[in-house]
């Protein structure tokens, strides 16, 4: 192959990783029709280059590459496996309750589950989610406002921390950028403030977790895994990252991605 052939299809491999957040090495290689081996050195050279990181038999997308991706994109990475841990997570939901969302584009999924359940309170610097809510759906919902970043589409700042410090959640669901060592790690300093204000303010913490965001790196830790109540994950987590889990929270579970039922 020529070396311009070979940049498209580099090219294209960072694309894909980029735009799924997660890909098995083995489909990358069945798609460009190359060996595992070549599609290897492919992934190397991505991973030097600082666009992704690889982990056991796949390719998962680093932060720093998805820094400038906005709601949308990051919307549509894992939609599969998201939907199945929010329909797990909507087990939890009951009447009268406060919840806390982020602003994950995980958590946000729980929003048009919340009616079903009213009298509820909707407490989040995650705009998005109060966009979602339609006048007639009962929710009582409170923008946890302050410093607004137009590319999250969320708020963060010591305004958004008093407005948290202001109210106490029965529940708060939470998705990290990515779990590393059995803790979860954020791309963003002011990320990781506005969710400790969250954790310090909630009864019962519930994480959510697909299974692309092990082993995938960011710079700023907010917790061990061990600091939430509920872990919820997908049917596709390997079996030594479910393992992890459940060495270290006491109510680990995983959604089916087959499953339809709310």
């Amino acid at each position: 192959m020529t070396t311009q052939g070979l940049s498209h299809r580099r090219d294209q491999v960072r694309e894909e990783v980029l735009r799924a957040g997660y890909v098995r090495v083995e489909d990358l290689a069945q798609t460009h029709g190359v060996s595992l081996m070549t599609m290897h050195r492919d992934l190397d050279q991505l991973q030097e280059e600082g666009w992704i990181t690889k982990i056991r038999g796949a390719a998962t997308a680093n932060p720093t590459a998805l820094r400038d991706a906005g709601v949308a994109e990051r919307s549509l990475s894992m939609s599969a496996e998201k939907a199945a841990i929010v329909r797990e997570a909507g087990r939890l939901l009951g009447r009268g309750q406060t919840i806390f969302l982020d602003d994950s584009t995980t958590a946000v999924g729980l929003v048009p589950l919340l009616s079903a359940h009213v009298p509820i309170t909707l407490a989040t610097n995650f705009v998005p989610a109060m966009a979602m809510l339609s006048p007639s759906s009962g929710v009582e919902a409170k923008l946890l406002g302050g410093a607004y970043d137009e590319r999250l589409q969320s708020c963060s700042g010591l305004q958004t921390i008093d407005a948290i410090d202001a109210l106490q959640a029965d529940l708060l669901f939470m998705s990290p950028t990515g779990i590393t060592g059995g803790r979860c790690v954020h791309r963003s300093e002011a990320t990781v403030m506005v969710r400790r204000a969250l954790l310090a303010r909630s009864l019962r913490k519930v994480l959510l977790v697909d299974h692309a965001k092990f082993g995938r790196p960011a710079t700023h830790v907010l917790c061990g895994v061990e600091a939430f109540d509920t872990v919820i994950t997908d049917d596709r987590v390997s079996d030594e990252d479910l393992q992890l889990l459940r060495d270290r929270c006491p109510d680990v579970r995983v959604a089916s991605t087959g499953d339809e039922s709310v």
